[in-house]
């Protein structure tokens, strides 16, 4: 078995929680570091709540840890390098690196192979009308850092006014794709490397709504997506669960975006695997074998985004229905309260 019996966590969401009853399963105990509202803090071993500045409370978190993990990429750097003096980061400093800037990720990803959409550096609104003729239109401007669940992006149209984000950005060029797929994949300190099967995600407002799998694509589309998540995990000696959203086309897959953490299209592994993404994660960060990622039921996982609350108490009486709520205060618009995963097959 492994030394490791106490896991940090940078981060307190949903994600967090989650990763925090996956660890509990197996013994292990999880400290949360959160500067805001912690949902993961009802099930969590411990919780520090302070700022990413307060360079004792990180000392004495890191500290009582063994290793430390997060469940969001955008933590400050001077928070990261005093933690990592004091104890191992997993995934490590490259991928939050690489996945922290869209800009760096696409560079990345280019550079080991894969294809990306056109994309052009904006440091600056100047720089705009450049990146427009360079990329074309229609368009999306996206942030370079920060942005999520569609936030920090600007969709440039085919004539009009261009607009700016306001901070240094990407312009990327719109993929004709005919569906998007997200792989979820676990490597292990020693190399070994396990892949759930790839989900159909659908978007709504830039917010995921489902993932469904199967997915409805063809074999050598999964078998592609699943190699392609692969050498990206081991171009970054990865240790950890990877989320890799691709764009499937008609001349193959083109990936959107990597995230170096449990991603939010991997919950239906929590209904259709008898390992799920947060255990593999668990596992994997704390030198512990991989566990079983295969498929043994069919799903469709759903979103609970601000209203859908309502929905609840009907939701609990569905059958081959798990619900999963993240213990969030007000149900706002655009915020992501909890989850279903229904089981159709």
């Amino acid at each position: 078995m492994s030394e490791i019996r106490t896991i940090g966590i940078l981060g307190g969401g949903q994600l967090g929680r989650m990763l925090s009853v996956a660890a509990s399963r197996l013994g292990l105990r999880c400290h949360i570091f959160e500067p805001g509202a912690a949902p993961a803090g009802d099930v969590a071993w411990r919780v520090t709540n302070a700022p990413y500045e307060d360079e004792a409370a990180l000392r004495e978190f890191a500290l009582s840890v063994d290793v430390i993990t997060y469940e969001f990429e955008n933590v400050p750097t001077s928070a990261l390098d005093l933690l990592e003096s004091i104890r191992p980061i997993r995934p490590n400093r490259r991928a939050l690196a690489v996945s922290q800037d869209r800009l760096t990720e696409k560079t990345f990803l280019n550079d080991i192979g894969l294809t990306t959409a056109p994309f052009a550096d904006v440091p600056d609104q100047a720089a705009l009308e450049g990146a427009i003729a360079q990329i074309g239109r229609p368009s999306i401007l996206k942030t370079r850092r920060m942005g999520y669940d569609g936030k920090g992006q600007v969709r440039i149209g085919k004539d009009g006014q261009a607009d700016w984000t306001g901070a240094p950005s990407v312009l990327e060029g719109f993929v004709a794709f005919t569906a998007e797929i997200s792989v979820i994949i676990a490597r292990g300190a020693d190399g070994q490397v396990a892949a759930f099967d790839p989900g159909l995600n659908v978007h709504e407002g830039g917010i995921l709504r489902t993932t469904t799998v199967p997915s409805g694509q063809p074999a050598r589309v999964s078998t592609d997506a699943v190699l392609i998540a692969a050498r990206i995990a081991n171009a970054l000696d990865y240790v950890g669960v990877l989320g890799v959203e691709m764009f499937v086309t008609p001349q193959g897959l083109i990936v959107n975006e990597i995230a170096p953490r449990v991603h939010n299209s991997g919950h239906w592994t929590q209904a259709g695997c008898a390992v799920d993404q947060f255990e593999q994660h668990i596992r994997a960060v704390a030198s512990l074998p991989l566990g079983d990622g295969k498929r043994h039921a069919d799903v469709v996982m759903e979103n609970l985004i601000g209203d859908d609350m309502d929905r609840v108490p009907d939701l609990l009486r569905a059958p081959r229905t798990q619900v999963h709520l993240y213990g969030k205060g007000e149900a706002r618009p655009g915020r992501k309260m909890g989850h279903v995963n229904r089981i159709s097959g």
